[in-house]
């Protein structure tokens, strides 16, 4: 079974793009160059979403031990963001291919506006034949700003390009359900339907070069297939990898796609760190949210607000137990909430259209 996707993101992780010296792996990414060459020139549009600024940087200037960690990853990114996308337009070029340079932060996740903005400048690039090559603007994203990775950054750009399938690129085969390096351990093939625990089997390193460890890679990865797209976890050092994915010849983790959701769905499923307040709400309107039914959130089933917000806001539903149940768009205030609590008959809180809910 080979799966025939139309539009697809490919992310590659640091892992992937650098030698055990911490040096951009040149071979590598020329090879990789080429294998997405060959899905392009079969009709297939690709995103490519890559990390490896920082190594590109570290090729290029030592930077004095006396910086702390912040400072030397901004320098380095700054100058390694101008070598890496030098690096891929060279090999995209000898296959008369142009590629762009899209750099994001949370940022411009978090404002509809910004993110309708990018979603149309990244649809016309695709629309001109060009590949972008998305990364995580490292010169201006620090601490609590950045992504948790570029496997989060992703999913997002995934969800957001309505894409058929997200393929993950990284220094091993797949998920395993134990230690890979373990005997006996094995790589899981296909993960569908409801939520799975990664945490009680796979390991929370993280690689040497990256940010994201296989948890992160797990989590985001469910929560995409939830959203439609089918998301491939694979091993970016072998040859051919993608080609082979994409013809299903090679051992690699493959999340099921279990259902469509709408583009602002999409863009709340996301959007957990960005929400602004959360209300409280009861068992009865809890059961409701969570049943097969579209329903939207009524002030009947609020029992407190917690935060404060303005309508428009992202804002979290949570149950008695502060547990989060999802995020939805505020129709109103919290002031407007807080007096009509419990009242039947007014104006949902957050309509089902502007509701995305856990699991």
């Amino acid at each position: 079974m080979c799966f025939n996707y139309q539009r697809i993101v490919i992310k590659i992780g640091s892992n992937v793009l650098t030698q055990k010296n911490g040096l951009p792996d040149l071979a590598r990414i020329k090879h990789l160059v080429g294998q997405i060459a060959a899905i392009k020139k079969q009709g297939k549009e690709v995103i490519l979403v890559s990390s490896g600024a920082v190594a590109s940087g570290r090729s290029l200037i030592t930077i004095s031990e006396k910086y702390d960690a912040v400072a030397a990853r901004q320098l380095l990114a700054s100058i390694g963001q101008v070598k890496l996308i030098n690096t891929y337009a060279n090999f995209f070029e000898s296959f008369d291919i142009l590629c762009s340079q899209v750099l994001v932060t949370r940022e411009d996740f978090r404002d509809r506006l910004h993110y309708l903005n990018m979603k149309n400048c990244l649809d016309l690039l695709l629309q001109h034949q060009v590949i972008p090559v998305v990364n995580e603007n490292d010169v201006v994203s620090v601490t609590e700003l950045m992504f948790t990775d570029n496997d989060e950054l992703a999913g997002l750009i995934a969800s957001m390009l309505n894409a058929q399938a997200l393929i993950v690129l990284t220094n091993v085969d797949g998920i395993y359900n134990g230690d890979p390096k373990a005997e006996g351990s094995a790589v899981i093939e296909e993960v569908a339907g409801s939520v799975v625990d990664f945490a009680e089997f796979v390991s929370s390193g993280k690689s040497q070069f990256g940010r994201g460890g296989m948890i992160t890679k797990s989590t985001m990865s469910q929560k995409t297939a939830q959203l439609g797209i089918a998301v491939h976890i694979a091993n970016g050092t072998r040859d051919n990898i993608l080609t082979d994915v994409l013809e299903n010849r090679v051992i690699h983790t493959r999340f099921i796609p279990n259902k469509t959701a709408s583009g602002k769905k999409k863009w709340l499923a996301h959007s957990e760190k960005s929400a602004v307040g959360s209300v409280q709400v009861n068992e009865g309107a809890k059961t409701a949210l969570v049943s097969n039914k579209a329903t939207s959130l009524l002030p009947i089933g609020i029992v407190e607000v917690l935060n404060e917000f303005k309508k428009g806001d992202i804002i979290k539903l949570v149950d008695d137990s502060h547990k989060l149940i999802g995020l939805g768009i505020a129709e109103y205030g919290s002031d407007k909430a807080r007096e009509w609590i419990g009242q039947k008959n007014q104006k949902p809180l957050v309509h089902y259209d502007y509701l995305y809910l856990q699991g």
